[in-house]
């Protein structure tokens, strides 16, 4: 499973991985309290390390510390530690110093580190050095420090994988929590391997998830059939979709932006503009109010099936709400109405544009150019001037 994940490591000798460098005169007298000998807690070198300026020094700081008498590398000094070399970008000290507190693992004096911990530590090695194999790692290694992983770490790196989409390794690592980390599985944790399954096109399978919320006692909320409904319309099933939304009313889920704006999306993808924008009159209907995506989905809706008069009504609901139309709905809105030489309204979405602070590309402006200049001179030609200033 791991290996899956696994990038190539190499390995370097321990004076190479610790080799220090002059550092800024600032971090100086931090550093040269590790020079005396006199004795220092666990919670002033803590202190020490979060009070350096810049976060290579931590790197002198540990080569330091770890060659003393009074070396005692506590969970907070081991965050802050860890955090100051990810902020280095120093990724084998960190991997090393964890070797090192696992060698001092020993059954009489047994260093414990929390849940906490890990969570941190893993959430640097996926979203700080993308090693996602060592986060991997990390999840099965909790054990051997005393530490065992709760669901909210699990899921973690359940996610990270699955965003990853590395979906068969999510699927291992799924099955193995439960088996060899004792994990109890939650609804967040099927929401993710439903995801996970979606995002590899294994519908069935993320159904088949589904059907498990009530034998593994959990119950499926918003983002259970959310995600559901977003794998049935990126597959044409807009109406299964509509099926599986009044099944989550029924069952007392209520429905929120998002998921009115998979299924006008849906809609769109179908050409189904008109139940598109009845949809997003029903969310106002029940109580749901639409968001900037909402009008959005609808407005392109309206642009692809060229009803041009009914999309500019849409562009101006939005800006009288706040929301600012795409620079992909102007253009797309701008290209129809030239084709259709209606000068008059290509003057007010070129106006709107602007004032939304997007600029005009070259292709834009041949096509104003080449609409005005078919025209009769008169009051329908646009003003550049006032455009331009």
């Amino acid at each position: 499973m791991i290996s899956r994940a696994r990038s190539l490591v190499v390995t370097t000798p321990n004076s190479c991985l610790f080799s220090s460098s002059p550092k800024p005169n600032r971090d100086s007298a931090i550093l040269e309290r590790l020079h005396h000998k006199d004795w220092l807690t666990p919670k002033e070198v803590t202190n020490l390390v979060n009070s350096l300026t810049h976060p290579s020094s931590a790197l002198t700081l540990f080569n330091l510390y770890s060659s003393r008498k009074d070396y005692n590398p506590t969970e907070p000094f081991c965050t802050s530690l860890i955090t100051k070399l990810a902020q280095a970008k120093l990724f084998d000290p960190i991997h090393t110093l964890l070797q090192r507190l696992k060698l001092d693992q020993n059954p009489q004096q047994r260093r414990h580190f929390s849940d906490e911990f890990f969570f941190t530590l893993i959430r640097v090695y996926a979203h700080v050095f993308n090693r996602i194999d060592r986060a991997v790692e990390t999840l099965f290694d909790m054990p051997s420090f005393g530490s065992w992983p709760s669901t909210r770490t699990f899921n973690s790196v359940l996610n990270i994988l699955v965003n990853a989409k590395l979906y068969e390794v999510a699927h291992e690592v799924y099955v193995a929590g439960p088996t060899r980390l004792g994990v109890e599985v939650d609804a967040c944790s099927l929401n993710i391997l439903i995801k996970g399954l979606c995002g590899c096109g294994k519908l069935e399978d993320a159904f088949k998830v589904f059907d498990e919320f009530p034998k593994m006692g959990c119950e499926p909320n918003l983002r259970t059939f959310s995600t559901l409904m977003h794998g049935l319309c990126e597959r044409g099933m807009v109406d299964d979709a509509f099926g599986l939304l009044e099944r989550m009313e029924r069952s007392g889920v209520c429905a929120d932006a998002v998921v009115f704006n998979i299924l006008i999306g849906g809609l769109r993808k179908q050409g189904r503009v008109e139940e598109g924008k009845e949809m997003l009159e029903r969310m106002m209907g029940k109580g749901c109010y639409p968001n900037e995506s909402s009008y959005q989905e609808v407005l392109y809706g309206l642009l692809d099936a060229q009803r041009f008069c009914e999309a500019r009504g849409v562009m101006e609901r939005m800006v009288l709400k706040g929301f600012g139309p795409s620079f992909v709905s102007y253009k797309v809105m701008i290209k129809g109405l030239c084709k259709s030489n209606l000068v008059g309204d290509v003057d007010w979405a070129l106006r709107q544009m602007v004032k939304q602070g997007f600029v005009p590309r070259m292709g834009m402006w041949k096509q104003i150019v080449k609409c005005v200049v078919s025209q009769e001179t008169g009051s329908g030609c646009v003003s550049f001037d006032g455009i331009l200033n």
